[in-house]
């Protein structure tokens, strides 16, 4: 094999033997550690900065547990005159709320720091330094918001669900592959969550101020990922519409994992999850590169 093609020829010799071509040896094997490692510490610092905010995710808890009580109260009077409504139990009811209040943080269905944050430097401008930093923009971002998610699940996520199982007789996964299935639907809620909210914060590179688009995020995130009511109970084509959209799997799909409610089983589930994650990465990435090239262009 041709030297050229070889990145290290006095290690491998011109002997037969397979040699890595030089555009698959550009980053060796320990960059991809640093890099990774670089990534890993963003999400750490991330959970460490939440986690400072001791008295404000007390209270956002305590918030939650007193909306889960309120909603509680609303839903045993609908299911008590609609037994059964949407295939759901009371006990199914009443697990949706408490798992909707614990996973509306973590998921970040009303917006989080991907949104504001990322959506402030597009508009501020201070976007360039991130640009200018030796990591891919979109992974910095995902990194920060994985690190964000993961302290408010642990803390204002298992609070009200802890609270609410002391009070009610809500559902739990029995097995441990019901707990896995649970674990990698939340996980998979998050990077969709993320996706949607990616591509709202990059759109103020078109739009200037992105405060319109994330109001209309919210709107259709609150309608669409159930946290008005359990999409299962919307009739005919507005529930399938509704079941089919990406905010579907940010909160009505995990919760159904947990309750076992997929009419397809967990697999299907995850593979509904899957789907929007490629589709909302790969389109966060062809928006980033657009993106920075209309920035360069303009001599950002």
């Amino acid at each position: 094999m041709p030297s050229q093609w070889c990145p290290n020829p006095r290690v491998f010799p011109d002997s037969g033997r397979f040699c890595v071509p030089l555009w698959l040896s550009d980053i060796t094997c320990f960059e991809r550690r640093l890099r990774v490692g670089v990534y890993w510490a963003i999400a750490v610092r991330s959970f460490r900065r939440f986690s400072t905010y001791r008295i404000a995710t007390a209270s956002g808890a305590f918030t939650n547990t007193v909306f889960g009580f309120i909603l509680c109260g609303i839903y045993l009077t609908l299911w008590h005159e609609r037994p059964g409504l949407g295939g759901y139990d009371t006990a199914d009811a009443l697990t949706f709320v408490w798992l909707q209040q614990g996973l509306l943080m973590p998921v970040g269905i009303w917006g989080a720091t991907t949104t504001g944050e990322l959506g402030e430097r597009v508009r501020s401008g201070e976007i360039a330094v991130d640009l200018y930093r030796p990591t891919h923009l979109l992974l910095w971002w995902l990194s920060v918001d994985l690190g964000r998610a993961m302290f408010q699940l642990l803390v204002r996520g298992g609070a009200p669900l802890l609270v609410g199982a002391l009070v009610f007789d809500l559902k739990f996964p029995s097995t441990p592959q019901a707990w896995l299935g649970v674990a990698a639907g939340v996980f998979l809620a998050i990077l969709v969550s993320f996706g949607i909210r990616y591509l709202v914060a990059l759109s103020g590179f078109w739009i200037t101020d992105t405060r319109g688009m994330e109001q209309l995020a919210l709107v259709l995130s609150t309608f669409f990922s159930g946290m008005i009511l359990p999409l299962v109970v919307f009739p005919g084509a507005i529930g399938a519409i509704a079941r089919a959209t990406p905010w579907a799997a940010t909160m009505q799909v995990p919760i159904d994992i947990w309750l076992g409610r997929n009419p397809g089983g967990t697999g299907s589930a995850l593979l509904f999850q899957l789907g929007w994650i490629v589709v909302l990465l790969l389109g966060a990435q062809l928006v980033t590169s657009v993106a920075t090239r209309k920035v360069v262009i303009q001599g950002g």
